[in-house]
Order: structure tokens, then sequence, then C-alpha cells
């Protein structure tokens, strides 16, 4: 019988599993740590580097004058340590802060600004917030957070200032200004690509050369992301970068991972904000990494086994079930080895028992061999089931990571679909806002146009037209609002129908043409100047029969008589006023009926029937008193007057208060 001896079991490979921290340098530390301490390896590989702002102006303005603040928002714990290291201030107690997630929360704890004597907003204020899977720190979720806590309308009219970086997402100030907030954002930081070092470029591409799955990255901003994907297209091989496009992410948020996503790498986990989230999906990726180098291992194992217990003898020492395959010969050969030098008749009785054993040990032997075909049979048997069932949870345990990773993005996705949902819905709200606004405004500017027209040139035409125009604008809209409006315009429709129309440009022609004739009217106390009949001289002439001296004497008789009359005049005069006008003066009075004219028809145009009517019966008045009242021009100026005085009665027109009225109510509710 030969004695089989047994090899060891085969060593694992036992590297550990490798996370890539791409913080700003310095912020990982914690992290860090605790990866450490679990047995993961740390490579730190910045993404992106934090500088102070080139101007700090604004920035200490804005801190020098916080009392003034109704809200400050900092956007993230660089930027809180940022702000304070440049602009160190004493923080007003009134003044709330909100702060995205916990991380900010420990930084202003840094710089002695904790609850209860500050008030810190924050989306999840608990203690258990980062355990929470429905916690999001996001800006979606600090908006929510100061709505909830501060009020819907806390922000209207007030100045809201938020600290961060330059650039950064629109989001939240957007929200805040909609919300009545007079926003403004100072820069505390500036971002920067840093250059990572040689050697930390050396162990990526180790680590690219080995497992995929033995490393994985940990992105925590969409800047990162894209950082990362340009400096690897600068500083790998395409080899190498279509190796890193396999290599596992951990993005803490969506929106990162969508980010990744679109850059072209595939296998992404969305681990949830916080170090204890990240860490636990590091922890699932190391798991899994060990899983997948131990199935090799165990199966190199196995058949180590199975090898050296057969291959030092063909025909192995009898054993069974409850028999050691190694156990020590029977007591019998002892026996006879003690009394080997005792008597004859030992050694035959030795004899006879050694043939006796030896055909025992024989047949023993064929028992054994046939036991050991069946053995091997049956260890072949179970060697193929394990390999079997090894394939298939190799197989099991790569289906649960394809879906859980599936389901990750999906979850992902799911998020990114609900906050484009929120953001559609609330554009929504706001173009439907914007519409009946602008509906509105065209309306009113509709009607005061209208209303203008109908004062300046009383056109009731033009008036309805507009009227009408505005009335099928607000039909295209079913608000109530709407319906309210067009009620009132209807009833100014119904009153510039039954308005009636005044002749006004003719009115005003009649006065253009009274106040032409003034200047030829006779005064009062003007005496008219007689001319000699033409006909005279020739009649005078006509007569040649007469004498020389005859005729001279009839035209010296008759020059006489025609001068004797001109010296008494005998004249009827009501108003003794006129007469005592000198010449000179009778343009002044002609002047000043005029200017009444004028103002009248000023009046006329602009509807003032109180103004008309007293400039129109001053105007008469004068030409009464100072005016030749028998002249016939002076009756037919005075004729114009009365007519336009009688048609003055219809100057008044409706207005259109009642729709304006109606227009400027509905947009001061809305």
């Amino acid at each position: 019988m030969t004695h089989t001896g047994r090899a060891g079991p085969a060593t694992a490979d036992a590297r550990p599993f490798t996370a890539v921290l791409t913080r700003p340098s310095g912020q990982s530390d914690d992290l860090a740590a605790q990866l450490a301490g679990e047995g993961i390896d740390v490579l730190e590989f910045p993404l992106i580097g934090i500088a102070p702002v080139e101007d700090d102006t604004a920035l200490c303005a804005a801190f020098a004058a916080l009392s003034a603040y109704a809200l400050v928002v900092f956007v993230s714990p660089n930027a809180i340590d940022r702000a304070f290291a440049q602009a160190p201030c004493a923080w007003p107690a009134a003044v709330p802060i909100g702060v995205v997630g916990p991380g900010s929360v420990a930084a202003l704890a840094r710089h002695g600004i904790a609850a209860p004597d500050f008030q810190v907003i924050c989306p999840a204020a608990n203690g258990h917030a980062q355990d929470d899977p429905d916690v999001r720190f996001d800006s979606e979720a600090l908006f929510a957070a100061l709505q909830a806590q501060l009020g819907e309308h806390a922000f209207d009219g007030k100045p809201v200032l938020i600290v961060r970086g330059d650039g950064g997402r629109e989001w939240l100030a957007d929200r805040l200004r909609e919300a009545g907030a007079t926003v403004q954002a100072v820069a505390a930081y500036r971002r920067i690509v840093p250059a990572p070092a040689e050697q930390d470029w050396a162990r990526v591409r180790t680590l690219l050369a080995g497992a995929p799955h033995a490393w994985g990255w940990v992105v925590t901003s969409s800047e990162g992301v894209r950082n990362l994907h340009a400096l690897a297209r600068a500083h790998l091989t395409e080899a190498d970068f279509a190796r890193l496009a396999h290599v596992p992410f951990v993005a803490p948020h969506p929106r990162i991972a969508e980010t990744a996503r679109a850059l072209g790498f595939d296998s992404i986990t969305s681990s949830g904000p916080g170090d204890a989230r990240i860490a636990a999906a590091l922890r699932a990726l190391s798991a899994s990494s060990r899983a997948s180098l131990d199935q090799p291992a165990l199966a190199s194992s196995a058949h180590s086994r199975m090898t050296d217990s057969n291959h030092d003898s063909p025909n192995p020492p009898a054993t069974s079930a409850s028999v050691p395959p190694f156990a020590p010969p029977p007591p019998v050969y002892e026996q006879a080895r003690r009394r080997r030098g005792g008597s004859a008749l030992l050694w035959a009785m030795l004899v006879l028992v050694t043939c006796a054993a030896g055909v025992g040990a024989f047949a023993l032997n064929r028992k054994v061999d046939r036991l050991e075909a069946r053995l091997a049979a049956r260890q072949q048997a179970i060697d193929a089931q394990t390999a079997e069932l090894r394939v298939k949870t190799e197989q099991a345990v790569a289906t649960v990571h394809q879906i859980d990773t599936q389901f990750a993005q999906l979850q992902g996705k799911l998020a990114d679909a609900q906050t484009a949902q929120q953001a559609l819905q609330q554009q929504y709200q706001d173009l439907a806002r914007n519409r009946d606004d602008w509906m509105f405004a065209e309306v009113e500017q509709m009607l005061s146009s209208a209303s203008e027209q109908l004062q300046l040139t009383g056109n009731t035409q033009l008036a309805l037209f507009a009227l009408q125009s505005a009335d099928t604008r607000l039909a295209t809209s079913a608000s109530a609002q709407a319906i309210v409006v067009r009620r009132a315009i209807a009833q100014d429709i119904d009153k510039l129908k039954s308005a009636p129309s005044t002749d006004l440009t003719g009115l005003a022609i009649k006065l253009d043409e009274a106040i032409d004739q003034i200047d030829t009217l006779p005064l009062a106390g003007e005496v008219p100047v007689t001319q000699p009949a033409a006909g005279a001289p020739a009649s005078a002439a006509g007569v040649a029969g007469q004498a020389r001296w005859a005729r001279w004497w009839q035209g010296l008789s008759a020059a006489v008589g025609q001068e004797l009359k001109g010296l008494v005049q005998v004249r009827r005069i009501d108003n003794a006023d006129a007469m005592l006008i000198a010449p000179e003066q009778g343009q002044f009075v002609r002047d000043n009926v005029k200017l009444r004219l004028l103002a009248a028809r000023l009046a006329l145009l602009s509807r003032n029937a109180t103004t008309l009517k007293a400039d129109l019966h001053a105007a008469d008045a004068a030409l009464a008193r100072y005016f030749d009242g028998a002249a016939k021009r002076t009756q037919t100026v005075r004729g114009l007057l009365k007519e336009v005085g009688g048609s003055s009665t219809a100057v008044e027109l409706p207005n259109l208060n009642t729709s304006l009225q109606a227009v400027h109510n509905t947009k001061s509710r809305g």
C-alpha cells in the first residue's frame, strides 16, 4: 500500500479594490479614511481645482450689507469656506441661510453658524438624511424647503443673495425671481481644470491594464466628468480610453450620471448624496470584484485535491466510508514481528496467517478498486455538477449586477424625467399667464387709442371699429376675466351706436369763414364816404348847348352842395362807447373778436361745450356793440356764430371708461 500526499490550496489574487476620488484636493480626506478602514485602496485624482476669484469687490460689498438681505444661499461648502476666508464678518442672526446639503451645514458649523442660534435651511435637517433614499440634495429640493419653511410669498419684493462659484446653474435664481425676489449672485471662487501628476496617470494606466471591475471612479460633479473626458482624451491612448468607458462610475446625483452616459461611460451606479452612500456603493463594487476573482481560485483548489489523492498509486489501500484511507495495518503484523524468533510452530502459523492475510488482502484490494472506480465516477459527476452550478452562479451574479445597473439607470432617467416634467409644467404655466397678460395689454392699448381718438376727433366710427377689434381679440380666450371685459366693451359699443353724429369739421369751417370776414366788417363809429356819381361829369359835359360860364357855375354849385351835405350827418347808434373808439383802436377791437373766435374753434375741437358757448357769446356781443349792425356782412358773420352755437349741444360724446376700467381691474387682480 502506498501513502497518498495532499497539496495545499491555491492562493487567489488578494489585491484590494481601488477607488479613484475626484473631488478637489483636500476635500476627500474623510471618505478616504473611511474607505481605507474597510480595505479599499484609494487614489486621489482631482478633476476640479478651486481658486479664489480675481476680483472680490462684489463679494466684500455684499457681505458688508448682509442685514439688507431677506435670504442668503450658499451653493456648496467651497462657497462657504472661500466666502468667509475672503470676507470675514459677524453673521446677523435675523438673516436665514439656505444650503444644499449636510456638507454645507458642517461647513457653516466650522465658522460658528449653526442652529438654534441661526436659521439654517437644508432639504433635510434631521441627522439621518443621508440614510434616507428619498431625500435629494439639489437646487430643486432646496427651493421646496425654502417655500415650506419661509412661505411661498416670503420673497415678494425682497432682495436675495446667492454665493456661488463662477458660472453654475441658474435654476434656483430663476425660481426666486419668479417668486418676486430681487436676486444678486456673487462669486466666491472660480473653478479651474487641474493638471494631474504623471505618476497619477501612470497609476491609472496600470489600473486600466488590469481587470475593469477591480477599480472605479467617484465623480461628484458634472463638470468633473467633462474634465475627465477632456483630460483622458489628451493623456490616454485610444485603447486605454476605450477601456476607461467600461470602468465603473459612482455618481451621487442622477444629473451627474446622465452627464457621464452622454459622454460614453456605460457602467454607472447612482449612490445618492453623502459619503456614507458613496462608501456603500464602493463596498458593493468591491464585493462584486472579489467574487469574480475568488471563483477561479475555488475551481483550481478543487482540481488540485482530486489530483493529489489519486496520482501516487494506481491501486490505493482499501478504504470504506467509515475507515480512513491511511489506517494502520492490522495488529497481526505486530504480534508476528514480536514472535519472529519464538519457535518453528509459530513460524508455520505465521506463514499460514500470512497466506491467509495475503488472500484476504487481494480480495480486499479488488473490492477497494471497485469502490474507488465508483467513487471516481461519482466524483466526476459531482465535479460536473459543481462546474455547471458555478457557471450558473457567475451568470446569476452578472445578471444581478446588470439588473442593478439598469435599475440605477432607470432611477436616474426617472428622476430626470420628473425634473423635466416639473420644468415643462412651470414653463406652460408661465406661458399661459404671459399669453393672457399680453392679450389684456393689447386690448388695453387698443381701447386707450380709441378713447383718445374719440376725444380728439369725435370719430365714433373709428372708436366703434377699435371696440369691435378688441372684442374679437378677447373672443379667442375662454377665461372668466375675458368674459367680464367683453361685457363692458358691449356696453360701450351700444353707447357709441346710439350717440348722435356731429359735423365738427363743418362747424370749424364756419368759424374760419367768420374769422376771415372780421377785418372787412364796418365799425359803428366809422363814417361812410359817399363817392360822387361817375356819370355826373359825363352828364354835365353832355350839355353842349349851354354857355361856358353856365357850365362853370353849375359845377361850382354842385361841389359846394356836396361839401355842405358832408358837414352834418344824422345816424342812430345805440351804444355810445362805439363812438369813443379812435380809428387806430379799431384794429384792436377786430383782433379781440378774432381771438374770441379762435378760442371758440379750439373749444369746439376739444369738445368743451361750456367754453365754446362762452366764447361765441362774447364774440357776438362785441359784434353787436362795436360793429355796424345794419351792414350785411356783420349780419352774415353773426348768423354763422348762431349756427355754430345751435349745433354745440350735440358736441358731447360718450366715453370708453367702462371698458378701460374693466381692463384695469382685470390686470390688477391678475
